[in-house]
């Protein structure tokens, strides 16, 4: 068994979620969003470090999963973007959880089925499948995919390990 926290990570807005994973059954744990304020950079990437430190001090995960930084035709939100996924790392790497990354592609299909699936999909399947009674926020359905496609791979590398099959990696997900 193991809890999963999932980050999609935004210099406005980072979403997180957090699941238990057992086998084929997952659970849902909680999910939201970090919601900084500030023109200024330096303090809003602190408040994704300390509310990602935050989050994983209540929740205490085995694992961390979070969304890779896509191709953005601003250069410059792109790399605020990946400022805000260093500050969520950094907050787990200090808590001493490693850190799988998944490019949105990867979530999506691992979740929806289909690598272009659009947010309303996303949010609808992330609903089904933890049973929610309710759509979650954007932003927290997102990191709950991210959580939901790691549970995935693992437990399909799990079942490949039992068939005796080579598995060289992780199906995709970039480990650090």
């Amino acid at each position: 068994m193991s809890i999963i926290l999932g980050i999609d990570p935004g210099s406005r807005i980072t979403g997180y979620g957090v699941i238990r994973s057992q086998g084929s059954r997952v659970e849902y744990l909680g999910s939201g969003c970090i919601r900084t304020s500030g023109e200024s950079l330096p303090p809003r990437l602190k408040q994704i470090y300390d509310g990602v430190t935050e989050i994983i001090t209540q929740f205490r995960p085995d694992l961390f999963a979070i969304e890779q930084v896509f191709l953005a035709r601003n250069p410059d939100s792109a790399l605020k973007l990946g400022q805000a996924r260093g500050s969520a790392i950094v907050a787990a790497a200090n808590q001493g959880l490693e850190v799988a990354e998944y490019s949105a592609r990867q979530v999506k299909l691992a979740v929806v089925g289909g690598g272009g699936a659009e947010k309303a999909q996303v949010q609808h399947m992330v609903t089904q499948l933890l049973k929610l009674p309710g759509t979650p926020q954007a932003d927290a359905a997102d990191a709950l995919a991210v959580a939901l496609c790691h549970a995935h791979t693992l437990q399909s590398l799990i079942s490949a390990a039992g068939r005796g099959t080579a598995v060289t990696g992780s199906r995709g997900g970039r480990w650090r």
